[in-house]
């Protein structure tokens, strides 16, 4: 392709994604194609000569948004929100036309040096501590496994890298039984094992209880295992559980544990003051995520990985072979040394965009916009004499369900209603399964939405719930 072709088809991508965020109140949220039938429309095999760009953008243009779910959609209440500002999106045009490696300093000093400062602006956006250093993993899992493997490390006196896990007394990680499923499956990659994750029961208010955590602790020193770190869950995925993290914190640090936050959702939501009483004491922890791409409007992949001693980090993650090596350069900072891959994505300019286009005035406006419209709907629902509210709102999530009195298998009932609205197409909710019941998850938290959406959400909520 030459430049001018490379220029023109820029130009026509970007006005396809304009055009796109245009029409997003025009399409289904969810995708309504059934299985087969975007493969259906592709060659079984790949050409042997390339093709005219014309015949390749029409196929997108023909194919691809019909498959797609539109989690740019204003409407999409399921799961957490996967934003991507207009900001971020310039920024990542401009990342992927470098396509920059940042594995090193010298690979990419700019790519190194933003992410020092991008990762510290987000510092100081949620009033945490300066001794609080970081990085830009891909995602919470990422973050959340070295944060596991540091633990493991920490606890076998650094050993582990090096002689393995066999013959070693069990490692015990204690997380709630509200904690997200890749801390599960952290344990399984850093070869902890699933058993080894010790779920500790939680109060009324969802929190972790501190006296079973200790009693587990101690049961587990006495069978001959080694009590290794704490994951604390800040609004857990199905319904917004937040541990006390003062609390756990202080039970870890007499255990002589590493503590790790788990705020990949909420945590956006603590650049407003008022919310952080959710994890007040979380600058007692020794290491926090949360994902700027759920709910600050950086597009994916961008997850904030904090550490307070980042050399514990980098001794657990740092592989250092003759090629990787930099000389002549002291103090530098070479991320690799602090995740997993070795390849590195350009992350922090999508960050530096966003918050310098939004301010940090701007983006608080908008996740207490949704806070507020999210508790305004719950309430609406609660007052219909045939819905309830299962689980109270945490910032913009809460569960609920229909019950019409009549009898009916409410799981059943609930999980036709959430499949019809699903199908309805006009807005996009998520099912959990709360203390042993089907209830029906509603999240807000797109970039540009305005408060008429929740107008639709009760309403679609509402007429399917009592046609069905």
């Amino acid at each position: 392709m030459s430049d001018f072709d490379l220029r023109y088809w820029s130009h026509k991508a970007a006005d396809w994604t304009a055009d796109y965020h245009d029409s997003l109140n025009d399409r289904p949220v969810r995708s309504q194609v059934k299985p087969g039938d975007i493969s259906k429309q592709i060659d079984m095999s790949p050409p042997e000569q390339g093709q005219e760009m014309e015949d390749i953008f029409s196929d997108f243009e023909k194919i691809i948004p019909e498959g797609m779910t539109h989690w740019q959609h204003p409407r999409f209440f399921a799961y957490f929100p996967s934003n991507a500002s207009p900001a971020s999106i310039v920024a990542e045009q401009l990342a992927s036309a470098m396509s920059t490696q940042g594995m090193l300093w010298q690979t990419s000093p700019a790519a190194t040096e933003l992410e020092v400062m991008m990762v510290d602006w987000l510092r100081q956006a949620l009033g945490l501590p300066e001794e609080f250093k970081g990085t830009f993993q891909d995602t919470a899992s990422t973050s959340t496994l070295c944060a596991i493997l540091t633990m493991r490390e920490k606890a076998l006196n650094w050993k582990g890298n090096e002689e393995g896990l066999f013959g070693q007394p069990p490692l015990r990680i204690y997380a709630s039984g509200r904690t997200h499923s890749s801390i599960d499956k952290a344990l399984w990659i850093a070869g902890l094992g699933q058993n080894n994750l010790v779920k500790i029961p939680t109060d009324e208010s969802f929190a972790m209880k501190s006296d079973d955590l200790r009693a587990a602790i101690k049961q587990d020193r006495e069978a001959g295992m080694t009590p290794a770190g704490v994951v604390i869950c800040i609004g857990g995925t199905s319904i917004g559980a937040c541990d006390n993290a003062r609390e756990i914190c202080a039970i870890a640090k007499e255990e002589g544990l590493y503590t790790h936050v788990d705020a990949a959702w909420a945590g956006s939501a603590m650049i407003c003051p008022e919310y952080r009483y959710l994890w007040e004491g979380v600058e007692e922890a020794d290491s926090i995520v949360f994902n700027p791409h759920k709910w600050l409007g950086v597009s994916l992949e961008c997850s904030a990985h904090f550490v307070k001693d980042p050399a514990t980090l980098v001794r657990t993650m740092a592989i250092q072979p003759e090629y990787l090596k930099t000389y002549g350069q002291d103090g530098i900072i070479n991320f690799s040394e602090w995740s997993v891959t070795l390849g590195r994505r350009f992350r922090a300019l999508k960050v530096w965009f966003m918050m310098r286009a939004y301010g940090l005035e701007g983006l608080r406006q908008r996740i207490r916009n949704h806070v507020t419209w999210t508790q305004d709907l719950a309430e609406r629902l609660r007052s219909e004499p045939d819905f309830e509210i299962t689980t109270e709102p945490v910032l913009s999530l809460f569960s609920f369900r229909f019950n019409p009195g009549n009898g009916a298998d409410l799981d059943e009932l609930n999980l036709r209603l959430v499949n019809t609205i699903n199908d309805d197409g006009r807005i996009y909710l998520t099912q959990s399964n709360h203390d042993g019941i089907f209830v029906i998850r509603f999240v807000a938290g797109h970039f540009d939405m305005e408060a008429k959406e929740m107008d639709v959400a009760f309403d679609t909520i509402t007429q399917i719930a009592r046609q069905i």
